[in-house]
């Protein structure tokens, strides 16, 4: 069973992802903010990572980076309200796996999900 971070300020957001999720066999845990994030991703035994770019705290772009310097290796998606182009871009460059805009529907998701997890 795959585990799954997801890193989303909005309670409202993080508790649909994280139900979907659910229901199609993933465990899940949630952070609310940047820093928390970082520490989760570091001492926890996740296969995937959903991160949100506008987070308190330390912002989403920062977690990227931070995580990407530091060797996480895991399947990072962005999952953010934010859907310029070259903002899409500068997370893939910056390391991001894939990128999804709010809103969304949750199917989409789901595959995208398990695309990255090679399911």
């Amino acid at each position: 069973m795959s585990q799954i971070l997801i890193v989303e300020d909005e309670v409202r957001v993080a508790a649909f992802v994280e139900k979907g999720l659910r229901k199609n066999g993933f465990t899940t845990e949630v952070a609310a903010d940047g820093e928390q994030a970082i520490f989760m991703a570091q001492t926890g035994d996740f296969d995937l990572l959903l991160l949100d770019l506008g987070l308190p705290v330390i912002d989403g772009w920062t977690v990227l980076r931070e995580l990407r310097r530091r060797g996480e290796k895991r399947p990072i998606i962005i999952v953010t309200a934010n859907n310029d182009e070259r903002d899409k871009a500068a997370a893939l460059a910056a390391g991001a796996n894939d990128y999804i805009t709010k809103p969304f529907s949750f199917s989409e998701l789901l595959t995208r999900v398990q695309a990255q997890l090679g399911q």
